[in-house]
């Protein structure tokens, strides 16, 4: 039997394709929510964006329709309504029991009244406030999380790397000697494509990187990489990864501080001479949710303050090497040519994926062009 769930604010500027979400079920948006969402329409904030999408989408849906009577939301799926009533039992009032004006508790209170009005079908509030569902179960009401994108089992996520002890000391002296072996069950069945690993036993330890194709283990060192020396294990997988032709995408993950942005340039000055431009990305954060339009200067000076980060991580190379060497008068060469630039994402449309990211290739090397990305 199909089921009503009422969604609250919420979780419609968590996802705006929460509504198309519910398969067969049929979807119910107390009038509250659709006041929460006007108040939520204007700004650059990634919740505005999601409130006027669900607006658009709501306006499209009812078109010389009414909102308030059930619609289908699409063939093979369930339907929608707008629900406007909140004539609920003062024995379970929540603006009552809880107290205060709260739009939360009007959302509450609609959920009641469906709750109690449907006969056949079971009510559920869905929201991400984890209060809110607290309150509904104490009022008899079932309630749960949003929990579509969230991963099921987090185990199940493959990290960054895998340590393996306690491995027989003529394993790792092989990797040194030969500095590519092939698995054989080494990896104790955890094997992931390009996954990295760190073996160690009692006096020895080998970084390494499993090669799916060859169902080979491969030695990582811990080279330098246009002046840049990785500092442990991950900065070394980072490393690798990024120079690695076959590996088209790689996302790095960490606090401030942990070398990703350094990591990611240097690789591509590494490189550039397989592709035809570098092109360095950063997003900007308005204060108090304003456009940086009220900043003087041209578009340049306005981005400049939040460039610097990038700039700085630049120069850093750059001082790596002599005036005089070839290395650091080629960053200058690039910035001149423009080869090399930096741009924000708050005003630059991303180039097609076709022709790379971060950086686009001249002449693609085996496995094509790819793509540096810090979080």
């Amino acid at each position: 039997m199909p089921k009503i769930y009422v969604l609250d604010t919420s979780v419609l500027l968590f996802d705006h394709n929460a509504l198309s979400n519910f398969q067969e079920n049929d979807v119910v948006i107390p009038i509250t929510v659709l006041e929460e969402l006007d108040n939520f329409k204007i700004g650059n904030d990634t919740k505005n964006f999601e409130a006027r999408e669900v607006i658009r989408y709501l306006d499209k849906l009812s078109e010389n329709r009414n909102p308030t009577e059930w619609i289908a939301r699409g063939k093979g799926v369930g339907r929608l309504k707008i629900f406007n009533s909140n004539n609920v039992d003062k024995a379970i009032d929540a603006e009552l029991i809880y107290g205060g004006d709260k739009l939360d508790h009007k959302i509450l209170n609609a959920a009641i009244v469906l709750a109690q009005s449907s006969k056949r079908s079971k009510v559920v509030l869905v929201t991400k406030d984890i209060n809110l569902r607290i309150k509904a179960k104490a009022l008899g009401l079932e309630a749960e999380d949003y929990r579509t994108g969230k991963v099921a089992d987090l185990n199940a996520v493959s990290e960054g790397s895998h340590t393996l002890s306690n491995l027989d000391a003529r394993i790792i002296q092989d990797i040194y000697a030969k500095t590519s072996i092939k698995e054989n069950n080494i990896l104790l069945g955890n094997k992931v494509a390009n996954g990295y690993y760190i073996l160690n036993n009692c006096t020895q330890s080998a970084l390494v990187r499993y090669d799916q194709q060859s169902d080979s283990i491969i030695k990582v060192e811990k080279n330098y990489v246009y002046g840049i020396k990785p500092k442990n294990a991950e900065q070394a997988f980072a490393i690798d990864a990024m120079l690695n032709d076959d590996i088209r995408l790689v996302a790095l993950q960490g606090v401030a501080g942990t070398g990703k942005t350094i990591l990611a340039l240097a690789a591509a000055l590494e490189q550039m001479n397989k592709y035809e431009q570098i092109i360095l990305s950063r997003p900007i954060v308005p204060l108090s949710n304003k456009e940086i339009g009220f900043l003087p200067g041209d578009a340049d000076d306005k981005i400049a303050p939040y460039m610097m980060p990038l700039w700085d991580n630049l120069k850093f190379i750059k001082s790596q090497h002599k005036d005089t060497s070839k290395k650091g008068a080629v960053i200058e060469q690039l910035k001149e040519s423009g080869k090399l630039e930096v741009h924000c994402t708050h005003l630059y449309p991303g180039p097609p994926l076709s022709k790379g990211g971060q950086t686009t290739p001249a002449a693609p090397p085996p496995g094509g062009g790819f793509i540096f990305s810090w979080f």
